[in-house]
């Protein structure tokens, strides 16, 4: 509420400034005819001089930034993967009238590090929340990034930033990036129902509230603070896109006056993705607890699977999840879009399409998890056209989005991104020469179309027994099973993963482990442009002898700036 009024301020401001103006001429008037004149000429010259800045202030576009979790490549009809597979006319609508980003990567190839790259334009082993720092410590001096780079209120976000350029910002749906301390989380078999069990619930929502305030959001809602799944109660691991649509709107009607921001997250189609929990859900069940009524602004859940029946995508009775949750999603987005269509602010509004990682090496710095094409629309599409293929990261999200509002992004010493609004002007073909990467205890760079990783743990960790590594894996596999989920390594001497000092790795990173022959070896260089998916590891091929030292000294020049050390890269 604050910042709106601080926002609608801005234009009473201005008004209020010339009605004192005008009253202070008023005596003047008083004086002769020609005086009063003359002071009404001045005044209407202030009144419309107040106008003009108002209506410049509102010219700055609405901006909408839209993210997915966990979107598989064939999801998305505009990839070869998944032409003509999937339902989504609004995505392709964006997608065929904006710019479609090949070369957008990400930083860090799970939710919470992508997400935090994308509101603050740095790199998430940057975070300063004291779970990250713990971390860091207890993995001597190692900065490790997993689900552990959270959002503070000295965080400097875009949220924050576009404040001073007049917005009104709104987070709505998953969060996973923004820590709330305080937050509690219920057993399992807890009833949400129950006046205990709602306490709790309804003192979450407004902790994570206030925790995105304090992060510059003014307004949040349909929040998420975790996956479905993680959040506790049983009876609650279900989505509701349908709620998160809903509490947008309410931003919507409460950011009249233009401009605004909107944070967007769904919760699918990541786990879980079973029709009755996700796009079949009751869609009464939120993370908040039990709702009296479901919402009623996207079309209803009865016309998902017929819609794919009908499209000649799917058979009647036999709706697959996935395209059934995409759907959704994209229901999703055409509702905001209709919103804003009837209310005449569509046509100045840009919107961001994205998904928070590629799925296909999650956990890992292979490029089927740090590629991840992304999309912007506006009005009349950008000069660049409709295809690009420069080099980007999600890091170059928030700068953009500030030079969009009216900011100058080298002002900003937290950026470690850059604009690519020349790029979309069509005034230089690229910002980046090379793209860093950095997951769990991997760190990667890539140039010139070849790839680097590098795996370094930290030496304690190296020097475990084989009791202790059974230790850890015991520890991690006896929490998935408590909390009903799979686990898939019996082994302790198998390696740690990409992610977590695990032997063998965790859930996420799994299906990289099946995926990639040289997974667990400690050096990888890869030659994309003969070996795009990274199966032939090059590094002692003397011919690749220079590629590699440039690669390297191109690791160690990004590694120098960022916190930590790695191996024998920095000390």
């Amino acid at each position: 509420m604050n910042r709106t009024i601080k926002t609608q301020s801005v234009s009473d401001r201005i008004l209020r400034s010339a009605k004192k103006l005008s009253l202070a001429v008023m005596p003047l008037c008083l004086l002769s005819g020609n005086n009063q004149a003359q002071a009404a000429d001045r005044t209407l010259q202030t009144d419309a001089t107040a106008k003009k800045q108002v209506a410049t202030a509102q010219k700055k576009p609405n901006i909408i930034f839209f993210i997915t979790d966990d979107m598989e490549r064939y999801m998305f009809n505009f990839l070869p993967e998944g032409k003509g597979k999937n339902l989504t006319p609004n995505l392709d609508r964006i997608a065929r009238e904006g710019t479609i980003l090949f070369g957008q990567h990400v930083s860090s190839a799970v939710c919470t590090p992508s997400r935090y790259s994308c509101i603050t334009g740095q790199y998430a082993s940057r975070a300063q929340n004291k779970g990250f720092l713990k971390d860091t410590k207890r993995m001597d001096g190692e900065t490790v990034v997993q689900w552990n780079s959270f959002a503070t209120p000295k965080t400097m976000t875009i949220a924050k930033l576009l404040k001073e350029q007049g917005y009104t910002t709104g987070f709505y749906g998953k969060d996973h990036v923004i820590e709330a301390p305080g937050w509690k989380k219920l057993p399992l078999d807890a009833d949400p129902t129950s006046p205990s069990s709602v306490r709790v619930l309804k003192r979450n929502a407004k902790l994570i509230a206030n925790a995105m305030k304090k992060c510059g959001f003014d307004y949040a809602g349909g929040n998420y603070y975790d996956n479905p799944s993680y959040l506790g109660p049983e009876k609650l691991r279900y989505h509701n896109l349908d709620w998160v649509t809903e509490k947008s709107f309410e931003f919507l009607d409460k950011a009249e006056e233009q401009p605004f921001f909107l944070y967007y997250a769904t919760t699918v189609p990541h786990g879980p993705t079973a029709e009755d929990q996700a796009w079949m859900a009751d869609r009464r069940i939120t993370s908040e607890g039990i709702l009296d009524k479901a919402p009623n602004v996207q079309p209803a859940k009865e016309t998902i699977g017929q819609r794919l029946v009908d499209a000649g995508l799917a058979k009647p009775g036999n709706i697959p999840e996935n395209k059934a949750n995409v759907l959704w999603i994209d229901d999703a987005l055409g509702a905001l879009m209709n919103k804003l269509e009837k209310e005449g602010k569509l046509d100045n509004t840009i919107i961001f399409f994205f998904n928070d990682h590629g799925q296909h090496a999650k956990g890992s710095v292979y490029e089927g998890g740090v590629s991840s094409p992304s999309v912007v629309w506006k009005k009349g599409g950008f000069k660049c056209g409709n295809k690009n293929n420069a080099l980007l990261s999600n890091i170059d999200f928030a700068p953009t989005i500030y030079d969009m509002a009216g900011g100058d992004p080298s002002t900003v010493e937290s950026f470690d991104g850059k604009s690519f609004m020349p790029i979309l002007d069509g005034k230089k073909k690229k910002v980046r020469e090379s793209l860093y990467f950095e997951m769990g205890f991997s760190r990667g760079v890539l140039k010139d179309n070849h790839k680097y990783i590098a795996l370094r743990y930290p030496e304690y960790a190296m020097n475990w027994t084989v009791k202790q590594r059974q230790k850890k894996l015991d520890e991690w596999n006896n929490f998935r099973i408590k909390n009903k989920l799979k686990y898939h390594f019996t082994d302790p001497t198998l390696p740690f993963s990409h992610l977590m000092l695990i032997p063998g790795g965790g859930d996420a990173e799994y299906p990289s482990t099946k995926r990639y022959k040289h997974y667990y070896d400690v050096d990888q260089l890869y030659d994309l442009n003969k070996d795009p998916n990274e199966q032939n590891n090059v590094y002692a091929d003397k011919k690749y002898k220079s590629t590699l030292k440039k690669l390297k000294k191109e690791l160690t020049k990004y590694l120098n700036d960022l916190p930590g050390i790695f191996g024998e890269f920095k000390q």
